[in-house]
């Protein structure tokens, strides 16, 4: 099947976003697909362009005006679709339902290209952040027009439990893994048997770990004789997430101040390869998110949770997850704000005995070949 993977942003080489995409692409021409990578972004030369895999596809030119001119048009798209016989499009939201991309897929519907587009979380628009003055204006728009949109998909793929999105069916899948990327786990024990903790996230609210930090101080607060216990945070901490306070917490560096835990945080940044590896080798237990309930999200299935276990770590995350719910690797923690129970933690470590190969083939199922022909095979083309 001619496939058109449609993406209205542009990628990070470092981004998770960004590999997941071109993993899901790999997932689908694994498959037989002959599948394009449709993408905006910029060229060397400073102008905005829409790609077709490295190939611009329409050059919008620079400054305001190219900035909307690709938001509304989306000829180039379409006419694409036509002339290579595109059977159907695999889009990605941005959040960005609008009446110009209304009008594209109301003209590829009419054309017989059959068309999904992926919502990545959901509900989403408490995500939207009311500080930036852009997003609540993009909101109010995407809220306006999305229903409208909507209507001219075969369906909409999510990784929630959801029967329907925005008055559309849907296709559940699970978030997917790309086994060639992501390396079984090999544990090195500290030899001074302190116990290491791992996050890797682009921190943000919802993945709370506001609440590890306050359960590490609690721990130490409150435990005679404590064990050495580190977290590291693996991701971009912006630093108004660090250093300011918000509806949930006064700050991640706030709450190491109050308990006097600096030396047992520790803020790596982004790593990649060996340098990632490394961490996670002397790491035992990895931390999930920890507050999904503050975006409005209780049901979700994230590319972090797979990730783990594609590596083979026991974790813990406070959503409802039905791919890990019920595995004897998973540490299930509260959907609230109370700070994580360490203890609880570190007894779940004690004794726990299942090797990182065994873990690891608990999620075979969930590689993204098999996930991303599910949305195929439901699309009657």
């Amino acid at each position: 099947m001619r496939i058109l993977f449609l993406v209205y942003h542009g990628f990070s080489e470092h981004s998770g976003i960004s590999k997941k995409i071109h993993y899901q692409v790999k997932g689908l021409r694994e498959n037989g697909h002959d599948v394009r990578l449709c993408y905006y972004g910029f060229a060397e030369n400073g102008h905005r362009c829409r790609y077709i895999d490295d190939v611009i596809l329409k050059d919008y030119g620079t400054g305001r005006l190219a900035a909307i001119r690709q938001r509304m048009s989306y000829g180039c798209i379409y006419n694409y679709c036509i002339r290579e016989n595109i059977e159907f499009i695999y889009a990605r939201s941005f959040m960005n339902a609008s009446p110009w991309l209304t009008g594209l897929f109301k003209k590829l519907q009419r054309a017989g290209i059959h068309a999904v587009t992926e919502i990545p979380t959901y509900p989403y628009d408490s995500e939207f952040s009311p500080h930036i003055w852009k997003q609540p204006l993009r909101l109010i728009i995407d809220k306006w027009f999305r229903h409208s949109l909507y209507r001219y998909m075969d369906a909409m793929v999510t990784f929630s439990d959801a029967k329907e999105i925005f008055g559309q069916r849907t296709i559940n899948i699970s978030n997917g893994v790309d086994f060639d990327s992501i390396p079984i786990h090999h544990y090195h024990a500290p030899s001074d048997g302190s116990i290491h903790l791992i996050g890797v996230a682009e921190v943000h609210i919802w993945h709370g770990f506001d609440r590890l930090i306050a359960g590490i101080g609690e721990y130490y607060k409150n435990t005679q004789n404590p064990r050495q216990v580190y977290f590291h945070i693996v991701g971009g901490v912006h630093p108004h997430h660090r250093y300011k306070a918000n509806q949930f917490h006064p700050g991640l560096q706030a709450i190491i101040d109050k308990y006097g835990i600096q030396d047992h945080i520790i803020f790596h940044g982004q790593l990649f390869g060996e340098e990632l590896d490394e961490v996670f080798n002397m790491s035992c237990f990895a931390i999930g998110s920890l507050g999904r309930h503050r975006s409005g999200i209780t049901i979700i299935k994230t590319l972090k949770n797979r990730e783990y276990a594609t590596r083979g770590l026991p974790f813990i995350y406070s959503e409802q997850d039905s791919d890990f719910d019920h595995q004897s690797y998973v540490l299930k923690a509260s959907a609230d704000e109370t700070p994580i129970d360490i203890q609880q933690i570190l007894d779940f470590i004690n004794r726990f005995t299942m090797k990182p190969a065994d873990i690891r083939k608990t999620v075979e199922h969930l590689s993204w070949k098999i996930q991303m022909q599910k949305v195929v095979e439901k699309i009657a083309v």
